[in-house]
């Protein structure tokens, strides 16, 4: 069990890599438009397609508030999407979430990396707080729930 607090980008950005690493089973990710979390590195690619490869159902499980820079900057993770769409869910959520300024990165069950503000790195890292994380996946799926557009195929090239 760890807890940490991150205060700037480069342990946030360090933040991540260690929580895709941790990941065997899924990976729940809610943000502004995934920009900051650098996705198409090649590293982060390879952990997400790992995590593709081995998970089930639902395994990669993407919401954010705007869909636009996803799509522009993001081929090779809509790749993914496309290719791995039976494991996979991406939406973008409605205006009614827009007001929301918070981000999370959620890793099978018991481990998280909870950003608080989208323009700011305060964020902490959870290490087998599978307790502290109960509320964050209770609010990750009723934001996958109320959300409405899907990310994917659909969208390529419009």
């Amino acid at each position: 069990m760890a807890r940490e607090l991150m205060t700037s980008w480069a342990d946030y950005q360090a933040a991540i890599d260690q929580i895709l690493q941790l990941a065997n089973e899924h990976v729940f990710i809610y943000d502004e438009d995934l920009g900051l979390l650098k996705l198409e590195s090649p590293a982060r690619l390879d952990q997400i397609k790992r995590i593709l490869l081995v998970g089930k159902s639902d395994c990669l499980q993407i919401a954010i508030r705007n869909a636009q820079p996803m799509t522009r900057n993001n081929p090779q993770t809509l790749n993914l999407l496309t290719v791995y769409n039976h494991k996979t869910k991406a939406r973008q959520t409605p205006p009614t979430l827009a007001h929301l300024r918070d981000s999370m990165i959620l890793v099978d069950g018991k481990h998280g990396l909870i950003r608080f503000d989208r323009e700011q790195p305060r964020s902490k890292l959870l290490i087998e707080e599978a307790g502290e994380l109960r509320p964050y996946y209770h609010r990750f799926q009723e934001i996958i729930d109320e959300s409405g557009e899907t990310i994917g195929s659909g969208t390529l090239g419009l």
